[in-house]
């Protein structure tokens, strides 16, 4: 088949269009590169700036790109906002595409306005980014994306795209949860696809001396994704075990110096509000290292995995981190056996080439 990938958002559709070649398939993938990140594409969309000259730029670029993105089997956005351009621009791309293309899906893959409606019902979630127990948090943040999302044309796009899109897949179990209270009829959860063959596997042997912590922060939104905190149950710990850890911290770099940074490291610690551990975290864990992050019951039943839970699970309050990281510490023989079975939840639940078959299925299954 010939396939069209539009977005990127943490080597998603990047990882996902390397398990689709392997199988046999065609596919052009066209993003932004994800920002700073700065990931791989066939082509490039991106805008440098909000400047009305780079905007320009950047629009007659999208324009031109747009003009060959016609007879795809499957054309996949990311999400509502699949391109740098305005909610207006986006909105007659999208349109071009459902006309000169078959089969158009959403990907839930990150901050949305269902997503956003859904952590706000309390009903749903027992935290999210903007609540813990019911009590609000972030409310800086909260204000911001609510402007952003909620109440205006991008939440009447979402909903639009939502609306009239074949099919909605889900990558965590947060989008999952916020899409299927709306669209259960054409939402699907498929994991996360972690390209297995190119990350090399280092499992741990042996017990170390010293453990090695690393966190990886994204300057403009560490109070979103809870790595304030997670850093300052961190730096709380060195100094109740000054000679015990070792901390490598990463801030706002690409996607191949971060691997190189982490690829030293034990532990690795990302995204305190997440039911359902991420790109990063999933990277770490293929490569055999112990991931704090979100791991609900919640995201293992949706996986039908019952034995296998090697997310150190983290509620998000810095006393819970700081208990989980202090109990690695005093049980550092654990270390190894969480190095292998991370690994093999890899290899079982996001194998890439697994989750390209079941991408393939959704897509093929379902009537234009």
């Amino acid at each position: 088949m010939k396939i069209l990938l539009i977005g990127e958002y943490s080597r998603l559709h990047l990882t996902l269009a390397e398990g689709l070649r392997k199988l046999g398939h065609t596919v052009t993938v066209a993003s932004d590169g994800d920002g700073f990140k700065n990931y791989s594409r066939d082509i490039d969309i991106s805008r440098r700036s909000s400047a009305i000259s780079d905007t320009a730029i950047s629009l007659v670029k999208t324009a031109q790109a747009f003009r060959q993105f016609k007879g795809y089997d499957i054309v996949q956005i990311n999400n509502p906002c699949f391109t740098p351009q305005n909610v207006i621009v986006n909105k007659q791309l999208y349109k071009y595409l459902r006309k000169h293309n078959p089969k158009v899906f959403l990907g839930a893959f990150g901050e949305d306005a269902i997503w956003m409606r859904a952590s706000l019902n309390k009903n749903l979630f027992r935290y999210s980014e903007f609540q813990i127990d019911n009590k609000p948090i972030n409310s800086g943040i909260l204000e911001s994306m609510e402007k952003k999302w909620l109440n205006n044309k991008t939440e009447q796009f979402n909903r639009y795209i939502a609306d009239t899109a074949d099919g909605i897949i889900a990558c965590l179990y947060e989008y999952y949860t916020a899409y299927k209270n709306d669209y259960q009829a054409k939402s699907v959860y498929i994991p996360l696809p972690i390209n297995t063959d190119r990350l090399s596997y280092k499992p741990l042997t042996n017990i170390p001396q010293k453990i090695s912590f690393f966190i990886g922060i994204n300057r403009d939104r560490s109070q979103f994704k809870g790595t304030d905190i997670l850093e300052k149950a961190l730096i709380r710990l060195k100094e109740h075990y000054p000679n015990e850890i070792v901390i490598k911290r990463a801030e706002s770099i690409s996607y191949d110096a971060y691997n190189e940074m982490m690829e030293e490291a034990h532990v690795v610690l990302d995204q305190l509000y997440s039911y359902t551990p991420a790109m990063n975290a999933l990277t770490a864990m293929a490569s055999g290292k112990i991931v704090i992050s979100g791991g609900e019951p919640e995201m293992y039943e949706l996986l039908g995995e019952k034995q296998n839970h090697p997310i150190i699970n983290v509620y998000p309050i810095e006393d819970d981190v700081f208990n989980k990281l202090e109990h690695l510490i005093n049980h550092k023989h654990l270390l190894p056996h969480l190095s292998a079975s991370s690994r093999l939840f890899i290899e079982k639940h996001h194998s890439y080439t697994e989750i390209a078959k079941q991408y393939l299925s959704f897509w093929c299954n379902t009537k234009s």
